[in-house]
Parts: C-alpha cells; structure tokens; sequence
C-alpha cells in the first residue's frame, strides 16, 4: 500500500519501541495511550516518515521517525471540515464562524495543530487562547488579493489564524503571502527557502 503522506497529515499506529531510547517518559505515554503523530517535513529513508508528537502542554513537541508499515490509519486535514459540530460544545461557535468564512472560498481546505487534532481524537487540546490553524490547498497560485480579504474576514470575526498554503513544492504562510511583495519563506522537506515565485 503506498501512502500519499503529506505534512500535516496524522498519522495512527506509532508505538513506543519506534522511538530513540532517550525519548522523553511523555511521548512513551502518548504513544502508549495510542494518539496519532503528525507528519512533517524532513527527508527520510523511503520506508521512514518524519514525525511529531504532541503532548499535553504546548511545548511538548518531539520530532522522529515512523515506520510506513507501521501506519494504521491515515487522516487528511480536509477531512475534519466534516465533522460533527455538535460533539465539540465548546469549539462549535468557532467552527461555525470558520466554515461560513470559508464556505465562500471554492479550494480545499482542512484543520491542523490543536484544531485538527481534537476534532480527529476527541482529546481536548484546545484552549481559548489557541491559535486556529488552517490548511489551504493550492495547486495553483493563490491571489494576493484573496489572501488579503481571507485574513480581513477572520479578522473582522475575532479569529486568531494561522494559515498555511500547501503547494505541490511546500509550505508558505498565508500571511507572509499577503503581505509580502518580495522573496517569501517556503518550507520544503529539506529545509525553507526563500522565493520571489513559490509556484514556479
């Protein structure tokens, strides 16, 4: 089975015996506890993915490897714009102002961070101070001006964003995108670069 694995995806079937031998207590029991990791960028060894592990507090982050045999269950950020608002009281105000916003943008777009990974597990990760990042799909170069009246819209809602456009050569921040006339940083497997024309 070959997996498109892309940044920002979870990842579900990591365990403990995967990790270095001095990985912290923490992401042993994440790990144990059977929490999806995340994928991001780094080159690997063909039957390697790079991955994180999220903890409980914010600066638990730990970076390693999973076996792609090893992958049990794949979830793409797109696939949470679907969920059930209902089953997340607590976040529901905020999902809806997102999905209205967004529903008048025509790409592909998904959850990522805390965001994404509540609304895949169910464990409360969220807090009212979290930022709500988002992924935008974008094959195609996306318009300054729609980057601009994007992040007025959430603006103008209260919303704390971190957008992130996904192009078939890495990642760019929607804000420095909007905002940047110049050379912008675009993130790739093998480190970020900067570039005046991140689609060519």
């Amino acid at each position: 089975m070959k997996l498109d694995l892309e940044a920002h995806d979870l990842l579900w079937g990591m365990t403990a015996d995967c990790l270095a031998d001095d990985a912290p207590l923490w992401v042993k029991e994440v790990l144990l506890r059977g929490d999806p990791v995340v994928v991001r960028r780094e080159i690997t060894p063909v039957d390697q993915v790079a991955v994180g592990v999220r903890g409980q507090l914010r600066h638990q982050r730990y970076a390693s490897q999973m076996p792609r045999s090893a992958i049990t269950k794949q979830l793409k950020p797109e696939v949470l714009t679907h969920v059930d608002t209902q089953q997340f009281e607590h976040l529901a105000e905020r999902l809806q102002s997102i999905s209205y916003i967004m529903k008048n943008f025509s790409g592909c777009w998904g959850y990522t961070g805390s965001f994404g990974f509540e609304l895949a597990t169910g464990i409360e990760t969220v807090t009212q101070q979290s930022d709500i990042d988002l992924l935008i799909r974008a094959k195609q170069p996306f318009a300054k001006t729609q980057a601009v009246e994007l992040l007025e819209n959430f603006q103008q809602a209260g919303l704390n964003v971190d957008i992130q456009l996904q192009l078939p050569q890495g990642g760019l921040a929607l804000k420095e995108w909007a905002r940047n006339s110049g050379k912008v940083l675009l993130k790739h497997a093998d480190g970020a670069v900067l570039v005046e024309k991140p689609w060519n």
